[in-house]
């Protein structure tokens, strides 16, 4: 992804040679400028089965742009620092929520499971049909846990109430596109929550989960699930929460009591209450109730309530509880005067200081969940400062215990490689982050940075874990999912495991790969990793694990910077900040620009200020020098718009990348190398035009890791169409142009504010309608209507 510019920023350097290094260096991407030194900090290779392992510590680099580091005679992928390395992940991952969805499926634009359920293990009703439909689907099997939505549920809403200023509306609430009003991640709360009204219909009765561990029955896609198994016909059980060992068969699980479950009822209904108090009261009220009654329910029945299995000892370990409930009663402290709920959450805050896994660095399957205890970083902000201080120790004695697992390990890791790995490293993330922002102690900045890194691909296996992200670097291609397999697509958005043990991969049942190992010179330390659908272990996406992201990607985005600028779904600026009364016009040439000086004399007889996308060819033409020389002059920003005008996507299946990084970047390359006899350095021109203005996630995300910025003309306004010929389908006149563009000053709310018009620099000659020829006429309008013209 890259690194904002104040973030610590450091890099591994692996090598199975006993290689020595004294020096590394930091290189700009296009220019090959030398841009920093440093010194390598020594590490244990011997963890990842190497000989030499180095970090490499660039930390005090502030610059913006896109690098490469050399180290001896190893280079690494280009990269990006700025501001925006984050913004979008936060709404991104959100397409894998919607993929999960159980009921209506916005992603297969069908229904699944729409009988659900019939009752089991109740004393009474077992047998009796129960409305359940909606949810998540749990990962790549279709059962659906209370457990694991609660908790997805919580981590959404805590994520939108600490930084609501990221997330965007593109999205209706069935998950299909389209703006509702609502912020599309508190939409996906929703889904969740009113799945967890139907799983707790009455005081006192709550469901812990749909269907059971039949359902690992092999691949299929949901909508087409047969439901076999079961002996239900087309329901699915639904599991009673007993509080008493459960299990139908010959396995029985080990739970004790009602509180680990029912205090996640509680404790994400009263969040939802608090979220949707302003938006919609009633349902608000409606999630207050339902949590202060789910509260004296976990109270009722002290205890662990754990999943239920059937046919084989598989179920999610559950052991504590006491996280809970804290959770529970420090998010209803705000909602309740009559309730010491402060006094309760310290009280069962108490008897667990530090979550399980942090401090043995080990956990069977879910053992101590959630993985991070969000009530210690409520309580930490506490208003009582005693309360505030003895919570924030809590905080960092969990965040000690991690720091030393990783010891001298190279990443800095510190998680047990347990199934759901990458659910630990985003926990502890998620832990140091808010510690860090609670306390202002920078102590485990270094280590935060690292498990964030960790996943983005500072791995030994240098990729992301999460399915489509960054589109343009090496992330799960292949997750163990019917999606991938049957539809040949990634699950977008989603986190998988994770790497687990190598001595736990090597004892598991059942996993064949289905291609080449990817990574084979990386398996030989201490955790194994592959990107192979047939890796249930380290491979398979998960719905809270990536719902755990939440949080971090969201304050990541608010840590570097938020503007009201619009991006597409491609990545690409397409308007820059709409607050402000400004157009910005682009003009772009290829081979043809016959229009070029007409266009700088009307520019500057309007002391209008423009923006100039020209290819290799244009730079490179000697009738071209002295009206580029002139734009300069006039102080016109110059950029690039690739050397040979390469089409870097399919025109009809856009996410069919039709050219190689390299083939991008060397074309690239040498746009700019042309650009230099006219003294324009990357430095000056981090602006990019596509080519044909046609490019996809991918492209784009290389551009940004070779540090320039993707724009693209504001959708709607039509000047692009310039180029259109009369015996073309789409053909526009420079009149319907004119026209289209009032228009959509006309019907936009914010008008023209921050729009990118393009104009052609030059068109065929059977195009004599030059729209070029109207640019005075347009100039002397917009400044008429209030609007000034400013470049990039």
């Amino acid at each position: 992804m890259g690194y904002l510019p104040q973030s610590v920023k450091v890099a591994v350097f692996l090598s199975d040679q006993d290689e020595e290094l004294s020096r590394f260096q930091l290189f700009e991407s296009l220019s090959g400028k030398l841009v920093f030194e440093g010194t390598p900090e020594l590490a244990d290779a011997s963890i990842w089965g190497k000989q030499k392992a180095y970090r490499l510590n660039f930390t005090a680099f502030h610059e913006m742009g896109g690098f490469i580091l050399k180290a001896g005679n190893s280079v690494s992928p280009s990269f990006r620092i700025s501001p925006d390395v984050y913004n979008g992940t936060a709404d991104f991952i959100l397409n894998y929520m919607r993929q999960q969805r159980c009921g209506f499926n916005p992603y297969l634009n069908d229904s699944c499971h729409t009988h659900d359920g019939i009752i089991v293990d109740h004393p009474t009703k077992t047998g009796q049909h129960i409305d359940v439909i909606g949810g998540w689907h749990d990962a790549s099997d279709y059962l659906q846990y209370t457990t694991t939505s609660a908790n997805a549920i919580y981590q959404l809403l805590f994520a939108y109430q600490q930084n609501p200023s990221v997330y965007g509306d593109k999205f209706a609430a069935n998950g299909k596109p389209g703006a509702n009003g609502i912020p599309d991640i508190l939409d996906e709360a929703r889904w969740g929550l009113e799945w967890l009204l139907k799983m707790n219909p009455a005081k006192n009765e709550m469901y812990n989960q749909i269907a059971d561990d039949r359902d690992h029955a092999g691949f299929r896609i949901p909508t087409l699930d047969t439901l076999g198994g079961y002996g239900l016909g087309v329901y699915r059980p639904v599991y009673f929460v007993t509080g008493k060992s459960q299990g139908l068969g010959k396995y029985k699980n080990r739970s004790t009591g009602v509180s680990s479950t029912a205090a996640k009822f509680s404790s994400s209904f009263a969040l939802g209450a608090s979220v949707f108090k302003h938006i919609d009261p009633t349902f608000a009220e409606q999630m207050l109730r339902k949590s202060r009654d789910a509260w004296d329910f976990a109270k009722s029945d002290l205890g662990n309530f754990q999943t239920a299995c059937m046919v084989s000892p598989y179920f999610y370990e559950e052991d504590n509880w006491v996280d809970d409930m804290e959770l529970a009663a420090a998010t209803l402290i705000p909602t309740e005067k009559q309730i010491d709920f402060q006094k309760e959450a310290k009280y069962w805050g108490e008897l667990e200081p530090v979550t399980p896994w942090m401090e043995l660095n080990r956990a069977r399957h879910y053992q101590y969940y959630p993985f991070v205890n969000l009530g210690h970083a409520l309580l930490a902000q506490s208003s009582d400062p005693l309360i505030a201080k003895q919570f924030a120790a809590l905080m960092k004695q969990g965040l000690d215990q991690i720091r030393k697992y990783a010891a001298n390990d190279p990443f800095r890791i510190g998680v047990p490689f347990v199934w759901c790995s990458n659910n630990f490293v985003a926990a502890a993330i998620t832990q140091a982050k808010l510690y860090r922002k609670i306390t202002g102690d920078n102590t485990y900045e270094e280590m935060e940075a690292a498990l964030t890194d960790w996943l983005f691909g500072c791995n030994p296996w240098g990729t992301s874990m999460i399915c489509g992200l960054p589109a343009g670097g090496d992330y799960p291609e292949k997750p163990h999912s019917a999606i991938t397999l049957y539809l040949n697509q990634t699950t977008t958005g989603g986190l998988v495991d994770g790497p687990v043990y190598t001595s736990i991969y090597k004892s598991l049942l059942g996993i064949h790969l289905l291609r080449a190992d990817q990574y084979p010179e990386f398996q030989d330390g201490k955790a194994v990793y592959h990107d192979d659908i047939g890796d249930y272990s380290t491979n398979e996406p998960t719905m809270d694990g990536t719902a755990s992201l939440s949080y971090l990607l969201s304050s990541l985005e608010v840590e570097g910077h938020t503007s009201g600028d619009v991006l597409d779904n491609q990545g690409a600026l397409v308007r820059k900040n709409p607050a402000e009364k400004k157009v910005y016009l682009i003009f772009s040439a290829h081979e043809l620009g016959e229009g070029g000086q007409l266009i700088a004399q009307t520019l500057k007889k309007y002391k209008a200020k423009g923006s100039f996308f020209l290819t290799g060819t244009f730079y490179n033409n000697p009738e071209n020098k002295s009206l580029i020389n002139e734009l300069i002059a006039d102080g016109h920003y110059l950029g690039a718009h690739s050397d040979g005008h390469l089409l870097y996507a399919d025109w009809t299946k856009r996410d069919s990348t039709l050219v190689t990084q390299k083939q991008f970047s060397d074309d690239l390359k040498l746009n700019y190398k042309k650009m230099e006899a006219f003294g324009l350095t990357p430095e000056k021109a981090s602006v990019f035009l596509p080519p044909y203005e046609w490019y996809n996630a991918e492209s784009v995300d290389w551009s940004r890791q070779m540090g320039l910025k993707v724009i693209n003309f504001t959708p709607g306004i039509r000047s692009n169409a310039d180029y259109t010929t009369p015996d073309m389908t789409g053909y526009r006149s420079s009149e319907t142009i004119l026209n289209d563009i009032q228009t959509f000053e006309k019907n936009d709310p914010n008008g023209l504010n921050g729009c990118i018009m393009l104009i052609h620099m030059g068109t065929e000659p059977s195009r004599t309608d030059k729209f070029y020829n109207r640019l005075g006429e347009l100039l002397s309008w917009l400044k008429k209507n209030g609007y000034s013209t400013d470049r990039f």
